[in-house]
């Protein structure tokens, strides 16, 4: 069956997904290739098979799936017309929200997904500055689908060279490689872009640094809170690391799986791609029919109302933590703690695997992951949901065990009598 919904999929959709990462060549062959539906913290295939889930929506479903609370109020919202002629109070509501939530943002403009409010910081950028390309940590890789971030990864086939020398590349953690780059291309960097953190820390001050050097620069600072964002801390990984960027892009948990996504800032700078500053040559920022969808909206405000009210951040950091700690300990039982184990911040864990020569393997995380859908676990990494409780943390544990278990006989005699699959491949690459 599920080689026929794989040829069905594919017959009709480039990939077989509308998200790389959901595609098949990014998990083991006894993964669902098609999904159902989804309640908590587990999600279904059509067959009927229970998976408990650690994907999440591509990390996008914080509270769990199928919430009615959320649900409910999206139904509201699309009985209220979902789209109307002009601006709606939903809509109002939800910029008040925001704006009133984080102290970096003084005006908003929503859209669907993230690329589209990445590009539109990026074009707000030069704009301001006059300035034409944007620097980004070499170490995280996606910010957006549009050229002027595809140009600079080695996926870069349809893309005008002109696109491609746009985009910067300095190393995370290193203020050096960033200085270089405003050197050599003095006064023509309009922003620098980056995540505060993935499962690196910032040391020695260095987003602090990265913020002087862009004000001492005239660039524009801006934080890409897609993963971070209300899952660090309920006002963003700005607010958990004390800076304030001139813009901030957020997405994925905002809504609880529902399609939003922010771009705010500094009202000085946002306020250039408005209607008010007669005579000022315009900017078209973002105009999107579905940009404030109510119901996506009404999902986002009734997300934030529970983030609040039940405490689900300091439940992300409690979860990862256990689960952190009993991962990493039964790694160390086997002896294979260096080859196998957690890492990162608690609200967002990332498991590393390796083989024997201490080297990350695909092929081993293509192993952990098949043994873990053999225990009817889905991990294809680590996103932690407001519906992962006790007994989910025992489940998981108890399969890791039986995981590891086999990873600690593949280490031995090779991965290869063990894995039934093709490994699992890199997003960015040049060639399938």
């Amino acid at each position: 069956m599920s080689e026929t919904y794989s040829d069905r999929l594919h017959y009709v959709i480039p990939g077989g997904a509308h998200t790389y990462s959901r595609g098949d060549d990014q998990f083991p062959s006894n993964a669902p290739a098609i999904l159902e539906r989804g309640k908590g913290a587990y999600v279904f295939a059509p067959d009927g098979k229970k998976y408990l889930d650690y994907g999440m929506g591509l990390r996008s479903v914080n509270i769990g799936y199928g919430n009615k609370e959320i649900a409910d109020a999206c139904y509201e919202e699309i009985l209220k017309g979902n789209n109307l002629t002009r601006a709606s109070t939903t809509e109002l509501m939800a910029a008040e929200l925001l704006t009133g939530l984080i102290p970096s943002v003084g005006m908003v403009k929503f859209a669907k997904h993230g690329s589209a409010v990445t590009t539109a910081a990026v074009k707000l950028a030069r704009a301001y500055t006059k300035k034409k390309y944007i620097a980004v940590p070499a170490e995280q890789p996606f910010f957006s689908y549009d050229d002027w971030f595809i140009g600079s990864t080695v996926m870069n086939a349809g893309i005008p060279d002109e696109s491609k020398s746009l985009t910067l590349k300095f190393n995370y953690n290193n203020i050096e490689s960033l200085e270089r780059l405003f050197d050599e291309h003095r006064g023509e960097i309009a922003a620098v872009m980056l995540e505060a953190a993935t499962t690196q820390a910032p040391q020695n001050d260095f987003l602090t640094k990265v913020q002087a050097i862009c004000k001492v620069n005239e660039a524009v600072f801006i934080i890409d809170e897609m993963i971070t964002g209300f899952r660090w801390d309920l006002r963003g990984a700005q607010a958990y690391f004390g800076i304030t960027p001139d813009l901030c892009t957020f997405g994925k948990a905002m809504a609880n799986g529902f399609a939003v996504a922010a771009l705010g800032g500094k009202r000085e700078i946002m306020q250039i791609g408005g209607i008010l500053n007669e005579g000022a040559e315009r900017v078209f920022l973002t105009s999107t029919t579905h940009g404030a969808e109510m119901s996506a909206l009404g999902a986002f405000l009734k997300t934030m109302e529970i983030l609040e009210r039940d405490e689900v951040v300091k439940h992300f950091w409690d979860y990862g933590q256990k689960l952190i700690s009993g991962i990493n300990s039964i790694a160390i039982e086997f002896g294979i703690q260096d080859q196998f184990y957690v890492e990162g911040y608690p609200c967002s864990p990332n498991y590393i695997a390796k083989g024997r020569d201490n080297a990350a393997s695909m092929a081993m995380r293509t192993l952990f992951a098949q043994e873990m859908i053999k225990a009817g676990i889905l991990m294809p990494y680590i996103a932690i949901s407001y519906s992962h409780q006790d007994i989910e943390l025992d489940m998981t544990l108890s399969a890791v065990r039986t995981s590891l278990k086999t990873y600690q006989n593949a280490l031995n005699d090779g991965y290869e009598p063990y894995l039934q699959s093709k490994i699992i491949k890199p997003v960015f690459r040049k060639y399938n």
